[in-house]
């Protein structure tokens, strides 16, 4: 088998005509955080909805090769169910499906295309799963039955994604903006079950967001500054602990000032 590694080649989209993805290049591997970070309006969640295939956004020209193939000839459901996971920074609320229900449909559309010949988890294994992972992001257990995300506050729902993740295992994850609007104690339970899932299923993260705050508690292999859909600048954690003493600007700066050169 290839490499389980994301590489993201020269990627250019657009939503409604209007070009948002000028160029991205960014190769994350198994094991690894990425950190993308950069001011609204930069391309972010744009990159995240391509890479998961959301219909409104339109892929120009590039590549985004998954274990060796090209993901972007693939429906959303073919990569979720190849290793890929998108946590949305909106999740929606689904009334009438229970969180129990959809994570056990989930599970089972997932151990189907895997193709083992597996029948998946049993109902008890299931729910030992699931009470486990609930614990872990300080879930009560009511949450099981009740409507996904309907009536949740904002960080319930983050922890819900999060839920998700520690149930479905991917090998790759994107994280699109899962800290806003976390409180503290929040962000820490949400960032606690992050490198839970890290840790446990060595998976590859790609971390979207606009501050630094996450990164005291999900510790990025590397760092990237998008703007104006490219990505101008990458480094270590430290980048990070730059742009929160100095903001965005001096880069942007940098940027504009390069691009008038050439």
């Amino acid at each position: 088998m290839a490499d389980v590694e994301l590489v993201i080649k020269d990627l250019r989209g657009s939503i409604e005509g209007k070009e948002i993805l000028k160029g991205v290049n960014l190769t994350i591997k198994k094991g690894e955080v990425h950190a993308l970070m950069g001011p609204n309006g930069s391309g972010k969640s744009t990159l995240a909805y391509l890479l998961m295939g959301h219909p409104k956004y339109q892929v120009d020209s590039g590549e985004v090769l998954y274990k060796g193939e090209n993901i972007l000839d693939m429906e959303p459901d073919e990569r979720a169910r190849n290793g890929l996971f998108l946590a949305f920074q909106y999740p929606s609320e689904i009334p009438g499906v229970s969180v129990s229900n959809f994570l056990r449909t989930a599970l089972k559309a997932k151990s189907e295309a895997s193709g083992n010949g597996k029948k998946g988890l049993s109902i008890p294994e299931f729910r030992r799963k699931l009470k486990e992972k609930m614990t872990l992001l300080q879930l009560d257990d009511s949450f099981a039955s009740r409507y996904l995300n309907e009536g949740f506050s904002g960080g319930e729902k983050k922890r819900m994604e999060i839920l998700q993740m520690a149930m479905l295992e991917p090998e790759m994850a994107i994280l699109d903006e899962t800290d806003s609007g976390l409180d503290i104690d929040a962000l820490r339970t949400v960032a606690e079950g992050v490198n839970y899932c890290k840790e446990a299923y060595g998976m590859g993260i790609l971390l979207i967001t606009h501050y630094q705050r996450i990164l005291h508690y999900i510790k990025p292999d590397h760092v990237h500054v998008m703007f104006d859909g490219r990505i101008i600048a990458s480094g270590s954690s430290e980048l990070a602990e730059e742009l929160e003493a100095k903001g965005y600007e001096w880069l942007k700066e940098a940027f504009l000032a390069k691009e008038e050169v050439s």
